[in-house]
């Protein structure tokens, strides 16, 4: 890799207002479901591509941002998509398709939607929905999808701060109400609606029943995992997959030093406190649900927090 005066920066989010969400995210709006933290068309905030987007600044830099390991397998594309969701009603029940679907229902270029999601906060008795029942037939579930008849077959399960699952494609699921969600998944936001809680279907929200027939998977639900509060400072390995690696820092107070060795960016978001990321000639302070992208040429750098404080981070390959 060539070298670089690339340095980390900072993403302008943006949100979403869909029907199901809350007001944790922006208590100043009526309603915000989800705030898309690091995306492709998110625009930088600082240094020499401040105003360009994401994308745009992955395509210049190629591997200096991502990595190599990131552009073997994606090319120059930003691969990933990181959001926070706050869900105060039950989200349709929905499917993803995987790779090879979802260029055969949506053409060439499509990615399919692998995704993983930590659980920042919950309401008592907070559930989601993440496959089906022991037990149940296909003939059943092709019956079932449209109607309310697939509650019947699904499973519901409670979820408490500090759970986390991946959902993979065909896994039928559902965020239900109370729960505050951070979400990183492939870049792709084709969703296929299975059952929508009987609300009026528009051009913007109908039901896939096609699709869905095409891509649910009776075998996958996803293992629900916890991750107790940690006293001893560190990084803890919450989930791999071959798009993604999700790691938890946690403690209370201390400092954990990290290296991209420029096989991939590092992605990190605040869930929980405040975080100083240090590294050689920059210097970021970040607040609660705040992110900041390093770039893969930047190789080694520290996250410190500060009293008892989460931090998220995502990359490609472990």
């Amino acid at each position: 890799m060539e070298q670089s005066n690339l340095l980390p920066f900072r993403l302008e989010p943006s949100y979403r207002d869909y029907i199901w969400g809350g007001n944790r995210l922006r208590p100043e709006e009526p309603i915000t479901a989800e705030a898309w933290l690091i995306y492709e068309n998110n625009k930088v905030l600082d240094g020499v591509y401040s105003g360009s987007t994401l994308g745009e600044v992955a395509l210049a830099e190629g591997e200096t941002l991502l990595g190599h390991k990131t552009v073997s397998l994606t090319g120059k594309r930003f691969p990933l998509l990181i959001k926070i969701l706050d869900s105060q009603k039950w989200l349709s029940l929905q499917v993803h398709p995987n790779n090879d679907q979802a260029e055969r229902l949506e053409g060439q270029g499509h990615f399919g939607k692998m995704e993983g999601w930590y659980i920042i906060d919950a309401d008592e008795g907070s559930q989601l929905i993440s496959g089906f029942k022991e037990g149940v037939s296909q003939a059943s579930i092709r019956e079932s999808i449209g109607s309310s008849q697939i509650l019947e077959l699904v499973a519901f399960r409670d979820m408490k701060a500090g759970d986390y699952l991946m959902i993979s494609p065909g896994t039928i699921h559902a965020l239900g109400p109370g729960l505050l969600v951070y979400e990183v998944q492939q870049t792709s936001d084709l969703t296929y609606r299975v059952y929508d809680w009987d609300r009026p279907q528009d051009n913007k929200r109908k039901l896939h029943i096609e699709q869905a027939k095409a891509t649910l998977d009776t075998g996958v639900k996803g293992t629900v995992y916890h991750q107790d509060d940690v006293i001893e400072t560190g990084s803890y390995n919450l989930f791999s997959c071959p798009y993604f690696d999700l790691h938890l820092i946690a403690g209370k107070n201390g400092s954990v030093s990290l290296d991209t060795h420029a096989r991939s960016f590092s992605a990190l978001t605040v869930v929980q406190g405040q975080a100083d990321i240090i590294g050689n000639g920059w210097h970021y302070n970040l607040n609660n649900y705040e992110s900041l992208l390093i770039p893969a040429v930047c190789s080694k750098y520290s996250v410190g927090l500060s009293g008892k404080s989460k931090v998220l981070y995502a990359f490609v390959g472990s």
